[in-house]
């Protein structure tokens, strides 16, 4: 499905709007006639994912960074709030900012809805399931998070974050939805993100050994990110307040996607194993049955073209041809 947010949406504020998710986000609401504000304080989004928005009349941006209040006038049909740091790389290097954007920045994001009379939507994250013991994990699965390990700050902020959207909802009337976002990936993710994804294309393209994390037998779900940006129109669009899970639900195992990334580039690249991080989730898929039930949704874009769309985009990467890319 594709999503015409024009004839629904005047008006959106999108925070984190420069960052990966939030600038094809952007991209998509302002070529269907929308007119956005994108904030963001750049701590892990780009001017350049935005740059090309830049000429646009219905495109404004605002370095701002959402522990402050959010003060706009004006009517506005949606929030979409994004901004937290998301990579493992980010919030272990932004722990105390990335727990204060998913409570305090979350409570700004609240409040200019509540002010605003606009719809909410939270973006959480697969990672409140923590390393889960139902599988696939469904909506109302709680959960296995450890609280005080070093993932904790990015699980507990989201689901932090979760609680205060239910309280507002629940006590100021605000009309919100909250989705759980799970891997996903796509044209500008940073080079060197962290995520596996981009890691193992950076690698593959340069001619270096794969990082493959333990045995590899772990597994993720790979979302493109324009499937993603079809939910989250989606979910704007419904009276839904979740959570929704919005995800692929094609399962793989991290050596496998380490092996479809050195097909499809070409490379000759081989793959080592390395020691995993700590609290590694062992297995990672959705139960997306809701998504498509309530919103009509289903991810569209199958990993080999989107891995393959991906690979082009990097290949035009300077910092990637200019090091040494093989193929």
């Amino acid at each position: 499905m594709t999503v015409s947010a024009a004839e629904h949406f005047e008006r959106v504020v999108v925070t984190g709007g420069a960052g990966f998710v939030g600038s094809h986000l952007c991209e998509r609401l302002v070529c269907e006639g929308t007119d956005v504000l994108c904030l963001d304080n750049l701590a892990t989004g780009a001017p350049e994912n935005i740059a090309h928005l830049s000429t646009c009349n219905n495109f404004r941006f605002q370095y701002h960074d959402v522990l402050e209040p959010i003060q706009i006038r004006s009517a506005v049909d949606v929030v979409f709030h994004l901004a937290s740091p998301a990579s493992p790389s980010d919030y272990l290097r932004l722990p105390v900012q990335t727990l204060q954007a998913g409570s305090l920045g979350t409570y700004n994001a609240l409040q200019l809805a509540l002010h605003t009379d606009a719809r909410l939507v939270f973006t959480s994250t697969s990672e409140v399931y923590g390393n889960p013991q139902i599988h696939p994990q469904p909506e109302w699965y709680w959960g296995h998070v450890n609280p005080i390990g070093p993932r904790s700050v990015y699980d507990e902020a989201k689901r932090f974050g979760e609680a205060m959207v239910c309280a507002f909802s629940e006590q100021e009337g605000v009309n919100s939805g909250i989705v759980r976002v799970f891997n996903t990936y796509g044209p500008r993710m940073r080079v060197y993100d962290g995520r596996a994804v981009p890691t193992f294309i950076r690698q593959a393209l340069t001619g270096k050994p794969l990082s493959v994390t333990g045995n590899g037998a772990q597994t993720r779900s790979l979302c493109y990110v324009d499937d993603l940006v079809d939910g989250l129109l989606a979910m704007a669009e419904s009276r839904h307040s979740g959570p929704v899970n919005l995800g692929n639900p094609e399962e793989q195992t991290v050596l496998q996607i380490a092996e479809q990334v050195i097909a499809l580039s070409g490379s000759n690249s081989e793959i080592v194993f390395v020691d995993r991080p700590v609290d590694d989730p062992d297995l990672r898929c959705p139960d997306i049955s809701t998504a498509q039930q309530v919103l009509g949704w289903s991810p569209r874009v199958r990993s080999d073209r989107g891995i393959r769309s991906t690979i082009d985009w990097y290949a035009q990467d300077a910092r990637i041809v200019g090091s040494g890319w093989v193929r």
